[in-house]
C-alpha cells in the first residue's frame, strides 16, 4: 500500500514537473493573469463553470476571487455558475442539461467578461455550448483541459491543457494553476 501511495504522489510530481519545462503552458498561465487583471480593473466579472470534480474546482477558485486568497481586499467580481441549484435543476429539466451553463452566460454574462471553463475532457458538450456564447457576446474565454485540449482547444482564446490524460492529475494542477492565477492576480491589482 505505501509504494502505491508513493506511485500516486510521484505521478502527482511528474506532471507538475511537466507543467514548469513547458514555456507554452507557463506562457498561457500568465496571459490568463494578464487579462484577468485587466478585466478586473476595468470592473467586469469572472464566470467559472464545470462539471462534477470540475465544478468543486470553479466553485473553488470563483470563491479565492470573491473572498480573498493571500491579501486583505476587496471582493472580486466571480460567480460559479452551478451554485443555483434551482435554476440548474429547472433549466436542466426544461432545456436539457447541455444548456445549463450556456443561457446562463446569455442571462449575465456582458462583452469583457472572461469565462473560465474547466473540464478535463475539453469535451463536455454543455461547457462547449457555453464557450460558444460566450464567445458570441464578446466575451474572453480560458479553458482548463488536460493534455490533448479537446473540442476547446480550438474555441478557447487562452488554454492551458494540463499535460496529463488522468483525471486526478489534471484536476490537482488544475486548482494548482488556479490558485497561481489569483496570487499574481491579487498582487497586480494591489500594486
Amino acid at each position: 500500500m505505501q509504494d502505491q501511495i508513493k506511485s500516486i504522489i510521484t505521478a502527482s510530481i511528474q506532471t507538475k514537473q511537466s507543467i514548469l519545462a513547458d514555456d507554452k503552458l507557463l506562457s498561457s498561465i500568465h496571459q490568463a493573469c494578464d487579462v484577468i487583471v485587466k478585466a478586473l480593473k476595468d470592473q467586469k466579472k469572472l464566470l467559472f463553470c464545470g462539471n462534477g470534480g470540475s465544478a468543486a474546482d470553479a466553485q473553488h477558485l470563483a470563491a479565492e476571487f470573491t473572498g480573498r486568497f493571500y491579501l486583505e481586499r476587496k471582493a472580486l467580481p466571480a460567480e460559479a455558475l452551478h451554485a443555483n441549484t434551482s435554476y440548474l435543476t429547472a433549466v436542466a429539466n426544461d432545456y436539457g442539461y447541455n444548456h445549463v451553463y450556456s443561457r446562463l452566460v446569455d442571462g449575465i454574462g456582458h462583452a469583457g467578461d472572461i469565462l473560465i471553463a474547466l473540464s478535463t475532457s475539453g469535451n463536455s458538450e454543455n461547457i462547449i455550448q457555453a464557450i460558444e456564447t460566450a464567445k458570441e457576446k464578446d466575451m474572453l474565454t480560458i479553458g482548463f483541459t488536460g493534455e490533448s485540449g479537446g473540442k476547446m482547444k480550438d474555441l478557447c482564446d487562452i488554454l492551458i491543457n494540463i499535460p496529463s490524460k488522468e483525471t486526478p492529475r489534471i484536476q490537482e494542477s488544475h486548482i494548482m494553476v488556479g490558485h497561481i492565477i489569483c496570487q499574481l492576480t491579487e498582487s497586480q491589482l494591489m500594486d
